[in-house]
C-alpha cells in the first residue's frame, strides 16, 4: 500500500485508496482467520479429522463434483451448439428458457423432486398404475437420497453456466472455418469436435468452474438428498458437534478445492485469445423440418423441463392449493419474508457502494501499476469461498469484536452476532464480485475525456463522480444491485450459520421445513425466492437476444 503514497496520488486520491485496501483486506480476512483458527487448533483435531471425517467427505465431494462436471459439461455445451448450428421449432424460445434454471437454487429443486418423486408421490404412483403394480414394494425408482440423485439435481440445475459461456463463444465463430473442415471431407460431428469445440475450450472452462463452484458452496441439495459433502461436514461439526476447531479444519481442506477451481477459471481466461481484424461471418444455423426437427425440440426442452418447468409447476400447485384451502400465510413466515427483504436491501447498498469504491480508487490511481489495481482483483475473490468457509472465518473476529464491546460500552450479549452484523457482512464479501465486475466493466467505457474536461472546468474529483460518472454508470449500478439483491435473497449457507437467534430468511425457513419433512409452506417460500430470480435470468436473456441480433 505505501507504493500508492509514491505514486504521485492526491490527498483525496490517497483516501479513495486507502479504503478501497480496507475493503479488500476486509475480503481477504476470513481466509486469514480461518487458517489462524485451524493451526491453531489442536493437533489431535487433525488426526481424527484425516481418520474418520475427511476422506469420507472429500471423497463424497469429488466424486460429486466430477459428476456435476460431466453433466453440466454434456448438457451445457450440447445445448449451447445445437441452438446455435440448428434451427428448430422452438428454437427462438429455447434459446432464452435454457438459462430458467438459474432462477432456482439447487436446494429448492431438491425440495420439490423429493416431494413430486416421492414412492408414494404422484410420478411414482402414476407409473406403477400404467405398469400395473399395487404398491412401492413391488416396484420403485431408484431412490432420490443418494448420490446419483445429488448430481441429477446439481448438474440440471447448474448447466445454464456452461451454456451461457460456450453459447457466447460458438455465436463468435467464423462461419468458414467450419466450412473450410466441411470441405476436407469432414462430418458435421467431425467439425463441431474438431473445430468448434477446440476454441470454446477457454470459455468451457470459465463456465465449468462457476458451475463446480456453485456446487461446492451448495449445503441444502446435498444435506437433503443424503450426500454427506465436505460443505455439509463443516456445518454438522459445528453445529452438531460444537467444534469450531474442526470446522475451521476442514473448511481450509476445503479451501483447496476452491484454489484449483479458481486455478481452472483462470486458465481458461488466459486462453481465451480469439479476434480478428475483422468482423467475421457468424454461423448460420442450419433448418431441420420434420420430425428430426421436433425430435430436437424435445431434446433441447428436456433441461429446461427438468431444472424449472417441473419444480416450478410443483411450487405453484402446492401453494395455490394451501391458499384455495383458506390455509394462508403464517405470521412466521411473513416474518421470514421482511426478513429477507431487510437483509438482502442492506447487503446491496453496502455491496454497491464497496464497490464504487474500488472501482473508483482504481480509476483514480495510476492503473499501469500493479499495487493499484490489487484491491480490485483482491475484491472478487469473495464469490469463490463458499458461505460455509466465509462463516467460520468471520466468527473468531466477530467474538473478539463483541467482546471489545462489551469491555468498552458495557454492551450485553453479542451485538454483532445478535444483530445480524456479522451475516451482512458476510453476504456482501461474497457478493461484492458483482458490483465491482458490472462498475469496472461500466467505468472503462466511459472515456477519460470527460473526467479531464470536468476538472478543467474547475471541479472536484468527487463532484467528478456525483456529476459525471454516476449519472453514466445508472445501468451498471442498477444491473449490479438487481443482482446482488437477488443472490442475497437465496443464499443459505451463511444465513444459516450467522443469523441471530429467532431470525429466519426465506431460504433458512424452507430448510427447515424441508428438514423437518414438511411441506406446507415451504413451497411458498420457495416460489418467492424462485419469482425473484426471475427478475436477473429474463434480463440476461433479453441481452442475450439483443447481441444475437
Amino acid at each position: 500500500m505505501f507504493s500508492v503514497f509514491r505514486s504521485g496520488l492526491r490527498p483525496v486520491g490517497v483516501v479513495w485508496q486507502g479504503a478501497s485496501w480496507l475493503i479488500a483486506l476486509g475480503v481477504l480476512a476470513p481466509v486469514l482467520s480461518l487458517a489462524w483458527l485451524a493451526l491453531g487448533a489442536d493437533w489431535a483435531h487433525w488426526h481424527d479429522l484425516l481418520r474418520y471425517v475427511l476422506p469420507d467427505a472429500a471423497a463424497n465431494t469429488a466424486l460429486l463434483l466430477t459428476g456435476v462436471g460431466l453433466l453440466v459439461l454434456v448438457v451445457g455445451t450440447g445445448c449451447a451448439w445445437l441452438v446455435t448450428a440448428c434451427d428448430f421449432p422452438g428454437r427462438r424460445w429455447l434459446l432464452w428458457a435454457l438459462l430458467l434454471p438459474l432462477a432456482m437454487p439447487a436446494y429448492i429443486v431438491a425440495f420439490a423432486y423429493l416431494d413430486v418423486l416421492h414412492p408414494i408421490g404422484p410420478v411414482q404412483g402414476a407409473l406403477r398404475w400404467l405398469l400395473g403394480y399395487d404398491s412401492p414394494r413391488q416396484w420403485r425408482l431408484p431412490d432420490l437420497r443418494s448420490m446419483g440423485g445429488a448430481i441429477f439435481v446439481l448438474g440440471f440445475t447448474l448447466y445454464p453456466y456452461v451454456y451461457m459461456t460456450a453459447r457466447a463463444m460458438f455465436m463468435t465463430q467464423p462461419a468458414h472455418l467450419l466450412e473450410a473442415a466441411r470441405s476436407l471431407g469432414e462430418t458435421r460431428w467431425g467439425a463441431f469436435w474438431r473445430v468448434a469445440l477446440p476454441m470454446a475450450r477457454p470459455a468451457l472452462a470459465v463456465g465449468l468452474s462457476l458451475a463446480l463452484l456453485e456446487a461446492l458452496n451448495d449445503i441444502g441439495a446435498s444435506e437433503f438428498l443424503g450426500v454427506h459433502t465436505l460443505t455439509v461436514s463443516i456445518y454438522t461439526t459445528w453445529v452438531t458437534r460444537s467444534d469450531l476447531a474442526g470446522a475451521a479444519q476442514i473448511a481450509c481442506a476445503m479451501l483447496l478445492a476452491v484454489v484449483a477451481l479458481v486455478w481452472l477459471e483462470r486458465q481458461g481466461r488466459s486462453r481465451q485469445r480469439f479476434g480478428a481484424a475483422q468482423r467475421m461471418r457468424p454461423i448460420q444455423p442450419k433448418r431441420l423440418p420434420g420430425p428430426l426437427g421436433w425430435a430436437l425440440t424435445a431434446l433441447v426442452s428436456l433441461p429446461v423441463l427438468i431444472g424449472f418447468v417441473a419444480p416450478a409447476a410443483y411450487l405453484l400447485w402446492e401453494s395455490a392449493k394451501r391458499l384455495l384451502q383458506g390455509s394462508g400465510i403464517s405470521s412466521a413466515l411473513w416474518a421470514s419474508l421482511l426478513n429477507t427483504l431487510g437483509l438482502a436491501l442492506g447487503v446491496t447498498v453496502l455491496a454497491v457502494l464497496a464497490g464504487l469504491v474500488v472501482v473508483w480508487s482504481t480509476r483514480q490511481g495510476v492503473s499501469t501499476r500493479a499495487p493499484v489495481r490489487w484491491p480490485l482483483q483482491l475484491a472478487t475473490l469473495g464469490y469463490a469461498v463458499p458461505g460455509t468457509v466465509l462463516a467460520i472465518g468471520l466468527l473468531t473476529p466477530a467474538l473478539a469484536l463483541d467482546a471489545g464491546l462489551a469491555q468498552l460500552f458495557g454492551a450485553q450479549g453479542l451485538p454483532l452476532l445478535g444483530f445480524g452484523v456479522v451475516l451482512v457482512v458476510a453476504c456482501v464479501i461474497r457478493f461484492l464480485a458483482m458490483p465491482v465486475g458490472g462498475l469496472d466493466a461500466g467505468l472503462a467505457r466511459i472515456p477519460p475525456t470527460l473526467e479531464q474536461a470536468s476538472r478543467l472546468l474547475g471541479e472536484t474529483p468527487w463532484g467528478t463522480l456525483r456529476r459525471v460518472h454516476l449519472p453514466l454508470l445508472r445501468p451498471a449500478l442498477a444491473t449490479s444491485a438487481m443482482l446482488v439483491f437477488v443472490d442475497a435473497m437465496k443464499e443459505l449457507p451463511a444465513t444459516l450459520l450467522l443469523r441471530p437467534a429467532d431470525f429466519d430468511t426465506l431460504a433458512t425457513w424452507l430448510y427447515a421445513e424441508a428438514a423437518r419433512g414438511t411441506y406446507e409452506e415451504g413451497a411458498i417460500a420457495a416460489l418467492c425466492i424462485v419469482l425473484a430470480g426471475l427478475v436477473p435470468v429474463l434480463w440476461l436473456a433479453r441481452v442475450q437476444q439483443q447481441e444475437a441480433k
